[in-house]
């Protein structure tokens, strides 16, 4: 009996210390165990962190692209407006210059340009000689009558008055070859409402055109041009006149008008240099890209 309790209790004893000495080598192995498991824990919390960084970095890329994009497309609608500008500048300085330039290859204010040469056949001021003296008086009246002062007649006058008016035109058109638009314009149309009858006054509205659409006033100096088409067709400023209605047009954006013009002042004046400058404006319009 009592070996039958002690083999019993060396049994037990056996179990227990299994079960001690098994749960103390668990003890190292959970605790690597939960390392392992916080280690993988900030791993997958730094990998997390990344992909985060990364999609704001994809975000903020995709989104300097497209400003970049919308930035290419202004500066290339800025360089094609400049372009235009520069084709427009290039036109008016072209042809303002040629023709200046003919008319400074003359002498003075007459220059190569008729139209700013004195009239032809414009009589010189006349003055007709004193009248003879009538005869002296009855005796004893003891003075005699005094001559009469000299008399201009209406020739005379005629002629003082186309001298005052090439002064005026002249003066108005000094201004214009000088740049001073303002006071070239308001030099013609003084010009104009002072001497309506001049042999001038269609050369007076062809620069007063001009002095408009040198400072861009595009319809006054459509109008100038057109009155001088209408009122002086025989003129030789009329197909010059009606270049600058088409340019006029354009600058306007009335662009089928503009054309039209363009293409009719070919038509009526073929071979002339303002056919060409209509021709080669012309040619510039096809060219352009359809906005």
């Amino acid at each position: 009996m009592k070996k039958r309790l002690a083999n019993s209790f060396t049994a037990r004893m056996g179990m227990a210390g299994a079960i001690a000495s098994a749960m103390l080598f668990s003890i190292p192995v959970h605790a690597q165990d939960s390392r392992l498991s916080l280690a993988d824990r900030v791993s997958r919390l730094e990998q997390q962190a990344q992909n985060q960084n990364g999609t704001t970095l994809v975000n903020q890329v995709q989104a300097l692209q497209s400003q970049v994009q919308q930035m290419q497309g202004q500066i290339e609608e800025l360089q094609h407006q400049l372009q235009e500008a520069n084709d427009k500048n290039k036109a008016q300085s072209t042809d303002f210059d040629s023709r200046l330039g003919r008319l400074e290859s003359g002498a003075g204010a007459a220059g190569a340009n008729p139209g700013n040469a004195v009239a032809p056949n414009t009589p010189a001021p006349t003055v007709i000689a004193a009248p003879v003296a009538p005869p002296p008086p009855a005796a004893g009246t003891g003075k005699a009558a005094a001559g009469a002062p000299p008399v201009a007649t209406g020739k005379g006058a005629a002629g003082a008055n186309n001298a005052t008016a090439q002064a005026a035109y002249d003066d108005a058109f000094k201004s214009l070859r000088a740049g001073d638009y303002v006071k070239s314009s308001r030099d013609f149309r003084n010009f104009i409402q002072q001497y309506p009858d001049s042999s001038l006054l269609p050369n007076a509205f062809y620069w007063l055109g001009e002095s408009y659409y040198a400072t861009s006033n595009y319809q006054v100096a459509m109008e100038a041009f057109q009155h001088l088409v209408s009122q002086f067709p025989q003129s030789e400023k009329v197909p010059d006149a009606l270049l600058k209605v088409g340019y006029s047009q354009i600058e306007l954006k009335q662009l089928d008008a503009g054309k039209t013009t363009l293409k009719n002042v070919t038509a009526k004046y073929p071979g002339s240099r303002a056919a060409g400058l209509a021709q080669e404006r012309l040619r510039r319009l096809q060219a352009q890209p359809a906005n």
